[in-house]
């Protein structure tokens, strides 16, 4: 039976924009108590404003700035690790190491240190749930993709997802990794044209929303597209990705 989210506290981190602000106004309208965070405090602070939330600047990838964000926020139900740069879109033999490594602070480093954060007062309180962002760069062939940091950050996350899953769920802590899709944002309509695939801004949302709510607890760990496995067609294959091993990055021969 899925849980109500009335009261309950989520905090999305880079919600000052595109996708992540549209997932806190999916969970603001759910009921649900959102802290926004980011490092433009006239964004979060625009965005928290409209859906009656709360603002915390600073920047994901350094342990003070999120040690703070959840001593402000706690008790924090629901994390929505979305914070995530693409990198610079150029090629390797022209990328800087601190450009490149900066994309693995923000994308991975971000990712680890909030669940670092959160993990152990989820913990202690009895429960909790994860939502990792990652991306279709991950595993999908090379061609298109600029920057060969953004991709393995995005794998890393999704390893760590699954990994951490494994090691949480049965203390009932359930940590999912999700793709957004090709949803048009800032980042991503300078690199994609107008007849690329993109994605309705409202599958993002609609996906955390559900897993918000417990109904897919189950599938902790698995890789989840907000596009093509909507709450929808997931209540109809829960049994089947299981015993497939299905949503899942696998080398297989």
């Amino acid at each position: 039976m899925p849980e109500s989210l009335e009261g309950r506290v989520a905090l999305v981190t880079g919600g000052g924009s595109g996708v992540g602000a549209n997932i806190a106004r999916g969970l603001a309208d759910a009921g649900m108590d959102v802290w926004v965070t980011g490092r433009t405090a006239a964004r979060i602070e625009t965005v928290a404003a409209e859906i009656g939330g709360h603002a915390i600047a600073g920047d994901v990838s350094q342990q003070d700035d999120v040690a703070r964000w959840f001593e402000q926020a706690s008790p924090v139900d629901l994390l929505v690790n979305n914070a995530g740069v693409q990198g610079p879109t150029v090629t390797f033999d022209q990328e800087k190491p601190p450009s490149w490594w900066q994309v693995f602070e923000i994308n991975v480093r971000g990712v680890f240190l909030c669940c670092r954060a959160v993990v152990p007062l989820m913990l202690a309180r009895g429960g909790g749930r994860i939502v990792n962002v990652t991306s279709g760069a991950a595993y999908l062939p090379p061609g298109g993709f600029p920057s060969t940091a953004y991709g393995p950050s995005k794998a890393a996350v999704h390893r760590f997802s699954e990994l951490l899953a494994a090691q949480l769920g049965p203390r009932g802590v359930f940590v999912f990794a999700i793709s957004p899709g090709l949803v048009r944002t800032a980042m991503t309509e300078s690199h994609w044209g107008d007849d690329a695939p993109w994605t309705p801004p409202e599958c993002a949302p609609r996906l955390v929303l559900a897993l918000a709510t417990g109904e897919f607890d189950a599938l902790a760990g698995r890789y989840l597209h907000a596009e093509h496995d909507s709450p929808e067609v997931l209540r109809g294959r829960i049994e089947e990705i299981k015993a497939g091993d299905l949503n899942a990055i696998r080398l297989r021969r």
